[in-house]
This record gives C-alpha cells, sequence and structure tokens, in this order.
C-alpha cells in the first residue's frame, strides 16, 4: 500500500495538513526547525513510543486469560488497567483474530486510530487508496503488505469512526509458551495491530 501515497502538492492535502505543511515551511525557512529532526521524532512515535503501549496490552493478554477476557468486553477499562488512556482512546474496542478470521482496521471517513495505544497513524492508513481498498478488497490489501491468508479465513473489516476505535489482538505465535510478557511485547508490531500484518515469529 505504501506505493499509492504519491505527494500530489498541497492542492490534495486537506486544510488542517495543509495549514501544518505550510507552518513547517515556514519555521524551516527561518531556521527555528530541523526538518529530518522532526521527520524522526514522528518515525519513533509512529514506530516505537506509540504502538510498545499497545503491544503491552496484546502480551499480556496473550499472558493472562483473565485480562483477555476484560478486554474482549471493555477494552477502555481493561487498557486503562496497564495506565493507557486519555484522547483518541476514549472508546476503545479489541477485535481477536483466530485461525477462521482475521480483522482488519479503516477509518473510511478520515483518520480515526486509536492513539493511546498505537501512537500516531501511519501515512498510509490515511491514504484514500488504502481507505477505499480496505473495505472492496481487504484479502488483496494484506496480500501487498504481504499477508496472504487461507482462503477458508474470513477477513472481517472493522471501521473505525470518532466515537469508536480498534485494536486488533493478532494470534499469539507458535513457540512462544516459555517467554515472559515483555519477550512476547516484542513480537507485536504496529501493522499486527492494525491487522494489516502478523506477529512476529521468535527467531
Amino acid at each position: 500500500m505504501h506505493d499509492h501515497d504519491h505527494d500530489h502538492g498541497d492542492n490534495s492535502l486537506d486544510p488542517m495538513t495543509a495549514r501544518v505543511k505550510a507552518l513547517e515551511t515556514i519555521l524551516t525557512e527561518k531556521g527555528l526547525v530541523d526538518p529530518a529532526a522532526l521527520d524522526a521524532i514522528i518515525e519513533s512515535v509512529q514506530t516505537k513510543i506509540g504502538p510498545r503501549n499497545g503491544a503491552k496490552v496484546v502480551a499480556r493478554a496473550w499472558s493472562d486469560p483473565d485480562f483477555a477476557a476484560r478486554l474482549a468486553e471493555d477494552a477502555t477499562s481493561a487498557v486503562a488497567e496497564l495506565g493507557y488512556s486519555g484522547r483518541q482512546g476514549e472508546h476503545l474496542q479489541a477485535v481477536f483474530n483466530t485461525q477462521d478470521t482475521h480483522n482488519l482496521v479503516v477509518c473510511t471517513l478520515c483518520s480515526c486510530y486509536p492513539w493511546t495505544v498505537l501512537g500516531l497513524p501511519p501515512v498510509w492508513y490515511k491514504s484514500p487508496p488504502y481507505r477505499a481498498r480496505a473495505v472492496r478488497d481487504p484479502r488483496g490489501v494484506l496480500a501487498e503488505f504481504g499477508v496472504t491468508l487461507p482462503e477458508s479465513t474470513q477477513i472481517r473489516v472493522w471501521d473505525s469512526t470518532a466515537e469508536l476505535r480498534y485494536l486488533v489482538v493478532p494470534e499469539r505465535p507458535e513457540g512462544t509458551e516459555g517467554l515472559d510478557e515483555a519477550a512476547l511485547a516484542e513480537l507485536v508490531t504496529r501493522d499486527a495491530m492494525i491487522g494489516c500484518g502478523l506477529a512476529k515469529v521468535p527467531a
């Protein structure tokens, strides 16, 4: 999906994004902002800091059946037990992947996303091609991310809104029975918690 996010200039940006781009340009020209440093900070929040929260939630669910049951019943409350709450995460629902069902999250209207557990949304999540094709052709989209599922596996697409956001709990990989929560969390990726990836298999 990454190759669909082309830069068409400010005319293709929503008003808020265009204003942010303009502000960034002005600050860069005045020497107040280093674009490379800014990109590094954003990348860290997108892929490291934010998703670590969600990875800990998933690892706890894999390790603790009681917590997993609470997460399935009331994800907002269960996640708050681990200290994660706040804006963009007030109303959260966890959906669990199984051998028979794979869950994929999209926001067809804009880019609603559970910041509390996943950090900032990746650029491709906000792109019109992903938002449209995830609904029309979820199996094809997953294949582009390198996820090929058996034809017998049902794919459920969940549409996030401002009122309700989703966290995918991927299947626990085989061969992880002896791992503690910290080691399990290292196997959980941001993409797996959106549903466009799978948990990593331990080396």
